[in-house]
């Protein structure tokens, strides 16, 4: 994602890997092939480089996949867009299910977010997004000082490994990330009160609460004492089958 002049393509092409490069910029887009056959043209030769002009928050599988040529990508390497990361990385796990791994650079802040475990003070909502994937931990950390101009912020690798088996279908993902969503923008409240009218919840803390009994969670608890399998029980629980 975002692969600018091609230092990060080159690194990957040269050890034989595929590679699908998205840029949503055309000029870069136009001229990332003639700079990785100038470097190294036995990966174009090959059709090892696919270049995708794309805002990554819009891409399709449509334009990833060619079963001539090009699998679905298996693993997911990037200086992710600072900004966006989060939505980044949430479009394409969810767009690509045979993503198994990856590393990605974030701000050191969305990275610690993104990596954090229940009842930490950085979990959040990315973080319990993330989870329904997979396991996630800080590969590394990169110094600010590293970069010119210097930026105000330093980054956090971020290492992914996709679960063997999904959590759940994808009507339940979408449930379960609305009760995440709601959980954590009432974050100092009880479940019991964050939660009611989300996913036919009733609007009031006693029904909450008896949803929450039939998924086994305790209805006082907040939202950063939840993993990830405790949302989606209770999405299970208020859900009709």
């Amino acid at each position: 994602v975002g692969p600018g002049l091609g230092s990060l393509t080159l690194g990957l092409t040269e050890v034989g890997a595929s590679v699908s490069a998205i840029e949503i910029d055309h000029r870069l887009a136009a001229e990332l092939p003639s700079t990785v056959a100038a470097m190294q043209p036995e990966a174009v030769a090959e059709g090892r480089l696919r270049v995708v002009r794309s805002d990554a928050l819009d891409v399709t599988l449509g334009q990833l996949t060619d079963l001539d040529t090009f699998l679905a990508p298996e693993r997911l390497v990037a200086n992710l867009p600072y900004n966006v990361s989060v939505p980044i990385l949430m479009h394409l796990l969810e767009l690509l299910p045979g993503l198994r791994s990856g590393l990605v650079m974030v701000q050191a802040e969305v990275g610690n977010r993104i990596a954090a475990p229940p009842g930490s003070k950085e979990y959040g909502a990315p973080s319990a997004k993330a989870a329904w994937y997979g396991k996630w931990h800080v590969a590394g950390v990169v110094s600010r000082r590293i970069f010119w101009p210097v930026p105000g912020v330093d980054s956090n690798l971020v290492a992914f490994e996709r679960a063997e088996q999904r959590m759940g279908t994808e009507a339940e993902r979408r449930a379960t990330f609305e009760l995440v969503n709601a959980a954590f923008a009432g974050r100092r409240k009880m479940l019991r009160q964050s939660l009611q009218g989300v996913l036919g919840i009733p609007s009031s803390a006693d029904a909450a609460s008896a949803a929450m009994a039939q998924a086994g969670v305790d209805a006082t608890l907040r939202a950063e004492q939840l993993d990830i399998d405790q949302y989606l029980a209770i999405a299970r629980a208020v859900t009709p089958q």
